[in-house]
C-alpha cells in the first residue's frame, strides 16, 4: 500500500458461547486473557505498531479503554457485527479511504503479517482485498489443528480475518439495508454459506473441483458487483480466530511459551 489505511476493530461480542467455560469471568470474547493480555489487546499491539496502520476505531467494551494505543478510540457495541462495523465506520476520519477491517479474535497477529499483507494488496484499487491461507502452509505451521478449508482446483484455502475495503461497498445503504457483501462478514466463517449467497454456479464449480481461485475471484465479483482479490498469505497465523476451546488453548501455548510467530 502507498498510503496508510485507517482501522477497524471489531471486538464486541459476548462471551457466552463456547469459549465461556475455559475464558475464566471474561464477559466479553474481547477481553479473555492470553497470557496475562486481552485477546483484543494483542491484535491492537499489532495494528499499532504497523507501519501501515495509522490509528482506528475499536468497536468493544469499556475494559478495553486501558488497552487503547495512540490514536485508536473505542466504539461502544450496538448490535451484531454488520452493525457494529456500521458503527465502526461512522467514526471513519475524512483523509481515510481504504479502511482495514479485522476481526479481535485472531491473536496470534503481529505487525509484520498486516504489513505483509497491505504489501500484498498492491495498489489498493479494488473494492474489497481478504487473505487467504493455503491448507499445506496453515498444516505446516499448526499441524493437527483444524481449520475449515475450500477445495479449489489449485488447491485448498482457508480465510484469513483481516479485510482491506472500500468502505461505500461493505456496508450496504445509507439506511441500514444489508447487502449481500455485509451478508458476507456475518458469514465468514461459513465458507459454504457464503458459497450458496453466490450462486450456483459458484458451489458446483468448488464441489467438483474445476474453478480456480482465479475464478471464483471472478465470479464473486461478477454476482456482488465489486471487484475484489483473494491475497494468498504464507502466514498461517491470520486464519487462526480463536472461536472454540481449541484454539483458545493453542494460542495460549503459542503465547504462553513466548514464541509469538
Amino acid at each position: 500500500m502507498r498510503q496508510d489505511v485507517w482501522a477497524v476493530v471489531l471486538a464486541g461480542r459476548r462471551n457466552d458461547g463456547r469459549l465461556a467455560v475455559d475464558s475464566g469471568a471474561a464477559t466479553w470474547e474481547a477481553m479473555i486473557d492470553l497470557a496475562g493480555r486481552p485477546m483484543a489487546a494483542r491484535v491492537l499491539d499489532a495494528l499499532a505498531a504497523a507501519h501501515g496502520v495509522r490509528g482506528g476505531a475499536v468497536v468493544g467494551p469499556a475494559p478495553l479503554e486501558a488497552y487503547l494505543p495512540p490514536g485508536f478510540e473505542r466504539v461502544e457495541p450496538v448490535g451484531d457485527s454488520v452493525a457494529n462495523l456500521r458503527a465502526g465506520l461512522g467514526r471513519r476520519p475524512p483523509w481515510a479511504g481504504r479502511t482495514l477491517v479485522v476481526t479481535s479474535d485472531i491473536p496470534l497477529l503481529t505487525s509484520a503479517m498486516v504489513d505483509d499483507f497491505l504489501a500484498r494488496c498492491g495498489d489498493g484499487e479494488l473494492d474489497v482485498y481478504f487473505p487467504v491461507v493455503r491448507r499445506e502452509v496453515a498444516e505446516a505451521r499448526f499441524p493437527g489443528v483444524r481449520r475449515t478449508y475450500v477445495r479449489l482446483r489449485d488447491g485448498a484455502y482457508t480465510a484469513g480475518n483481516l479485510f482491506l475495503v472500500r468502505p461505500e461497498v461493505l456496508v450496504g445503504s445509507a439506511d441500514g439495508g444489508d447487502d449481500l457483501l455485509a451478508r458476507m462478514v456475518r458469514w465468514r466463517k461459513a465458507p459454504w454459506r457464503m458459497a450458496v449467497a453466490l450462486g450456483p454456479a459458484l458451489v458446483w464449480g468448488a464441489v467438483v473441483g474445476r474453478w480456480d481461485l482465479a475464478r471464483v475471484e471472478r465470479e464473486a465479483a461478477r454476482r456482488l458487483g465489486v471487484r475484489g482479490r483473494a491475497v494468498v498469505t504464507e502466514h498461517a497465523e491470520v486464519g487462526v480466530d480463536v472461536d472454540k476451546p481449541s484454539d483458545l488453548a493453542l494460542c495460549r501455548e503459542v503465547l504462553g511459551h513466548g514464541a509469538r510467530p
